[in-house]
């Protein structure tokens, strides 16, 4: 199943977007984004980070496995949107124990029809 919580095959989940597809919604990115911390694909998340925000580099840390993702609100993020909100609770386990990091990140689309990106 796709780490995201999605409960579909990550073949037809975030697969099609690691591998260069463009999620329609804000909602899907993070997910997508989720995904990619939790595989470790350093090169889709530094990709769908917009270039303002976006660190010169991304290093993982291999003490901590992302368990689930919880999506607790999503604020516009559709098609015809310019910009969405989503609210989540990333859930992780590390030799500490378990641990929730809640964000509420800011995605943005220059243009319609422009690959939603990451902010911040």
């Amino acid at each position: 199943m796709c780490p995201c919580g999605s409960a579909k095959p990550y073949e037809q989940c975030c697969g099609p977007f690691h591998r260069g597809g463009n999620p329609p919604t804000a909602e899907l990115l993070m997910r997508a984004r989720y995904c990619a911390f939790a595989r470790k694909d350093r090169d889709f998340l530094l990709r769908t980070w917009h270039a303002k925000t976006r660190p010169s580099s991304l290093t993982f840390d291999d003490a901590i496995t992302w368990t689930g993702l919880e999506i607790i609100k999503t604020v516009k993020g559709q098609q015809p949107d310019s910009m969405g909100m989503v609210h989540f609770r990333a859930h992780y386990l590390t030799p500490q124990g378990p641990g929730v990091q809640e964000e509420r990140s800011r995605f943005i689309r220059t243009e319609d029809g422009s690959p939603w990106v990451y902010v911040d």
